[in-house]
C-alpha cells in the first residue's frame, strides 16, 4: 500500500509540474465589461465516486486542478459548493471569457478528467453581459440609487435564478414595459447594499432570456428582495423564475476538491 501511495504521489507532482505557466486573463475586466460570455455549469457527483478509495479520489482531484491551470490564459472561473443545500447538484462553476468557445473547451476538458467521468452535468446556462440599459423614464434619483455600491465585506452565499419571459412581454408596447421595469427597479432599491447582483442576457444562447446572479451575506434580505419582486406587475410575465434556483456558498476549487476527496 505504501508503494502504491508513493507512486500516486509521484504522479500527482508530475502532472502539476508538467503544466506550462500561462499569463492569466484580466479578471476585473471580464467581470465588469460588456460583451463577456458567462457559462454556469452545474454538476452532481455520481454515487459510485464515493466507493473509490481516498487515494484514487485525491489523484482525480489533482488532475482537475491541472485543467483549471491549463485554461487560465483564456477564462476566469468561480466555484461554488451546493452539496448540503441542494439535492440535485454538488457544485457549479461560473466561467467567463471573451469567446464562448473558450468556455466550452474548458468544460470539455473538465468533464474528460477522471473526476469528470463521475460527474453528471445536471444544468448549464449560457449568457452574455451587456451595458446597463436604464429605462428612459426613470427619475434621476432612482438612476443614482442604482449606482449604490454593495456593502463591503465578504458575501459567502451565491444564488442563481434563471428567468424566461412570456411572449406577451416582448410584444407589449415599449412604454408599458418601461412602466413595469420602473416598478421592478423601485422594489430592488432597499436591497442594493446587502445583495450584489449581475445580469446575463441569454436569449438565443439558451432557452432562457436572463440569468440573474446574486451574492449576499444576508439570506433573509435576499428572501425579502425576491418577495418584493414577486409582488410587482412584471412578475406576471415570468414564464420561468428559478426552476432551478441554485443556492450555494462561494468556495475555492481546492476546497471543493478536498471535500470531494474525503
Amino acid at each position: 500500500m505504501n508503494r502504491v501511495n508513493a507512486l500516486i504521489a509521484g504522479c500527482l507532482m508530475a502532472i502539476v509540474a508538467a503544466q506550462p505557466a500561462f499569463a492569466a486573463v484580466d479578471r476585473e475586466k471580464l467581470l465588469t465589461e460588456p460583451g463577456v460570455f458567462g457559462t454556469f455549469a452545474v454538476f452532481k457527483v455520481d454515487d459510485s465516486w464515493w466507493k473509490l478509495d481516498k487515494a484514487a479520489r485525491t489523484f482525480a482531484a489533482t488532475e482537475v486542478k491541472a485543467v483549471f491551470q491549463k485554461h487560465g490564459d483564456n477564462i476566469i472561473t468561480d466555484t461554488y459548493l451546493l452539496r448540503g443545500l441542494m439535492g440535485k447538484a454538488d457544485f457549479f462553476v461560473r466561467v467567463h471569457s471573451t469567446e464562448m468557445l473558450h468556455n466550452q473547451n474548458f468544460l470539455v476538458d473538465l468533464m474528460g478528467t477522471r473526476l469528470g467521468k463521475y460527474l453528471a452535468n445536471t444544468y448549464t446556462f449560457n449568457g452574455i453581459t451587456k451595458k446597463p440599459n436604464y429605462v428612459p423614464s426613470l427619475p434621476d434619483d432612482l438612476k443614482t440609487a442604482l449606482k449604490t455600491p454593495p456593502d463591503p465585506g465578504p458575501k459567502p452565499y451565491a444564488i442563481v435564478v434563471p428567468v424566461r419571459k412570456d411572449a406577451e412581454w416582448w410584444l407589449m408596447p415599449q412604454e408599458s414595459r418601461n412602466a413595469m421595469m420602473k416598478e421592478h427597479t423601485e422594489a430592488t432599491v432597499a436591497y442594493l447594499k446587502t445583495v450584489k447582483r449581475k445580469l446575463y442576457h441569454a436569449s438565443g444562447l439558451d432557452d432562457l432570456d436572463f440569468i440573474t446572479y446574486f451574492e449576499t451575506a444576508k439570506l433573509d434580505e435576499f428572501n425579502n428582495l425576491i418577495i418584493a419582486l414577486e409582488r410587482v406587475k412584471e412578475n406576471r410575465h415570468n414564464k420561468q423564475f428559478g426552476s432551478p434556483t441554485l443556492l450555494g456558498t462561494i468556495r475555492p476549487m481546492d476546497e471543493i476538491l478536498e471535500i470531494l476527496a474525503r
